[in-house]
């Protein structure tokens, strides 16, 4: 028997899946990824002497507004009204990590959410460390936790 998904409709083709009929629960989802930098770079970061400017501030940012964004970039993504969105860039001695936190309340999770905010602050490092920094590897993004709780 050939497995179904529920991304797809009969003919195979792409398809939203319809979540009108579940009921509203308060989601949260938790995401982390790093990018390894050079000490210099690394350097460069603490003493907020980068020409770009604030490194970690600016990807907070980015990361957020990535957040609210992810339905315009992933086709098969719901619109979500996000309640919370925290992002935490954070200086380690091997490069940048970046967490994210999000939450709503609605009819499906915020997974690709919290993923987008982690890659897009990611990828914000990269291109505010790029003229220093020729040996950038930005990895381990991955979906920590989530979690679905009863609106009471």
């Amino acid at each position: 028997m050939k497995p179904t998904f529920s991304h797809t409709d009969e003919q195979g083709k792409a398809n939203m899946v319809d979540v009108g009929a579940k009921p509203n629960q308060i989601r949260e989802a938790k995401a982390s990824g790093h990018i390894k930098l050079s000490p210099e770079t690394i350097q460069l970061i603490r003493e907020n002497s980068m020409k770009k400017g604030d490194v970690l501030t600016i990807a907070e940012v980015a990361g957020i507004q990535a957040a609210k964004r992810a339905a315009d970039l992933i086709p098969l993504c719901h619109t979500l009204l996000l309640t919370k969105v925290d992002v935490k860039a954070s200086l380690m001695d091997t490069g940048v990590e970046v967490n994210s936190r999000v939450k709503c309340i609605g009819q499906t999770g915020v997974e690709m959410e919290a993923l987008t905010a982690v890659s897009v602050g990611l990828l914000t490092i990269y291109d505010m460390c790029k003229a220093v920094d020729k040996a950038m590897v930005i990895g381990e993004i991955e979906l920590n936790e989530k979690t679905k709780t009863d609106v009471k």
